[in-house]
């Protein structure tokens, strides 16, 4: 965090100062049992908590400020040192925004670069930020979202976590409605803007999938004539994108589609396929004119193309070299939790975990994995509500529960209420008996698994957020015994609700 007295801090944030106007907080939190010495502590209102109750349990744990919307005083009636805001969260973006433009300018001052990375789409944001920020901090300082903190209290932190010497800020950034991508953008002023992919979830709270492709192109607007915007060639709505930015545009492509429109250049994957274990492999070829470099990556799953080039145009927007770019993509697993997490157990039972979220998108994407890992073993598809899909909901747990079948899955459990649609489709579609179940809890769906799994067996959880199913493969990832499980899985990461 770059060093602001509280008095700056009123200052930035229009707040009234009630605290010695010398202290300089270290840190800044959110969360009161996070606090640590010398942190400042932002009391917002919470869906289920107000943040001003924790305020006296933040100073306890060391905090020496606090950002409030009201006074808060002690057992003994003494004000706690405080910033008092109209709004905590739209304070939290004015510091946030002056961060950036004191770190941009200090460095500057130095003669030395500061780039700014944004990244959105409605799939895969947690895991291209993921592999921009190992290719990055190859080559600097590098500060990036921990989980998938992108949304108006979490774009924020990730910048709190930059100062002077940061070379890389990646932003990862969601939304759930038009407008807040812009915000975001106007908050950290990327210089570079990754665009994803276009999908249909959430498409009911955003007013359909138009307006989805508006909000996501709000960060290539923001672009100014000297920045990079890296788009998905292979989506016709983010392709669109090209004609509303004054940026330079680096498209990606991995089945060759052309450069269009203002799109000088493309990023492309040649002869990509899938080893035996669901690694996609390929040859990247960068527009620098040189040689095409091998990429064999250690995520699973076909659908993570998207996210590789992706994460491979940023670096190259970026200055990086090829060969570097290349190697970094090919050495690194996964570093967020339930995002394709395999766990094998010592019986031989495989996890897939992929219930971090779910959209009609990556639901398919994940089941086509399933079934192409799946030669020659039994597989299991739990799955549970795909939320936000407004009216489209029950036709696309239709259209996923008639995939289910079509794949050749042997066992389908569905899990909740929410996901009903899904059962019964599949049960029209031709399965019957004990080839597809319905469970009202995940305890009844970890009964059933606890008692008909089988060595060999791979399965695989999916759902959104929300369903919670990702609790439910962690319980099933660990063997019967209850011993560790041999797992892959990354640290445990920030487990709240990833915007869209």
């Amino acid at each position: 965090m770059i060093a602001l007295t509280a008095a700056e801090i009123a200052d930035i944030t229009n707040g009234r100062l009630a605290a010695d106007p010398g202290i300089v907080p270290t840190s800044v939190f959110t969360d009161s049992r996070e606090a640590v010495a010398g942190s400042l502590y932002v009391a917002k209102p919470g869906e289920n908590a107000d943040g001003h109750a924790y305020v006296g349990a933040a100073f306890e744990r060391g905090a020496v400020l606090a950002l409030t919307e009201r006074d808060v005083s002690d057992d003994d009636g003494r004000p706690y040192p405080a910033v008092v805001v109209d709004d905590a969260v739209i304070a939290m973006g004015a510091l946030a925004a002056e961060s950036v433009r004191r770190i941009r300018a200090a460095r500057a001052a130095q003669g030395e670069d500061f780039t700014v990375i944004g990244i959105t789409g409605s799939a895969g944001k947690t895991t291209t930020k993921d592999l921009l920020a190992g290719v990055l901090s190859r080559a600097g300082a590098t500060v990036a979202p921990q989980g998938s903190y992108n949304g108006e209290v979490g774009v924020p932190l990730t910048v709190f976590g930059a100062d002077e010497k940061t070379r890389y800020l990646v932003i990862e950034m969601g939304a759930t409605g038009v407008g807040h991508i812009k915000y975001l953008a106007e908050m950290v002023r990327p210089d570079i803007g990754v665009v994803l992919c276009v999908g249909s979830a959430h498409a009911g709270e955003f007013g359909g999938v138009e307006n989805i492709a508006k909000a996501k192109g709000e960060l290539v607007e923001a672009l100014g004539q000297d920045g990079t915007a890296v788009i998905n060639l292979d989506d016709a709505r983010v392709a669109a994108m090209s004609s509303r930015t004054r940026a330079k545009v680096l498209g990606t492509t991995a089945t060759g589609n052309s450069a269009s429109g203002n799109t000088a250049s493309a990023v492309e994957a040649r002869n990509f396929d899938v080893d035996h274990d669901g690694h996609p492999e390929f040859e990247l070829l960068l527009p620098d004119g040189g040689v095409p470099h091998p990429v064999h990556s250690k995520l699973i799953g076909a659908h993570h193309i998207i996210n590789l080039l992706a994460a491979a145009g940023a670096a190259f927007a970026a200055g990086l070299p090829a060969a570097d770019i290349a190697d970094s993509l090919s050495a690194q697993s996964p570093a967020s939790r339930w995002r394709m997490e395999r766990t094998e157990r010592a019986d031989g039972v495989t996890i897939i975990n992929d219930a971090y979220n779910a959209n009609p998108e990556s639901m398919r994407a994940a089941l086509r994995t399933l079934a192409d890992l799946g030669h020659g073993r039994r597989t299991w598809a739990v799955l549970g509500a795909m939320l936000e899909l407004g009216e489209d909901s029950i036709r696309e747990h239709t259209a996923v529960g008639t995939q289910v079948v079509r794949l050749n899955i042997s066992r389908l459990v569905v899990v909740g209420r929410e996901a009903r649609a899904l059962y019964v489709s599949a049960i029209q579609e031709g399965s019957w008996g004990d080839e597809c179940s319905f469970t009202e809890t995940a305890d009844e769906a970890y009964e059933l698994l606890q008692a008909e799994l089988e060595p060999g067996d791979l399965v695989l959880f999916k759902s959104s957020n929300g369903v919670g199913l990702r609790y439910l493969g962690d319980r099933i990832a660990l063997p019967p015994t209850g011993t560790s499980a041999n797992t892959a899985a990354a640290p445990a990461a920030d487990e709240g609700n990833e915007l869209l």
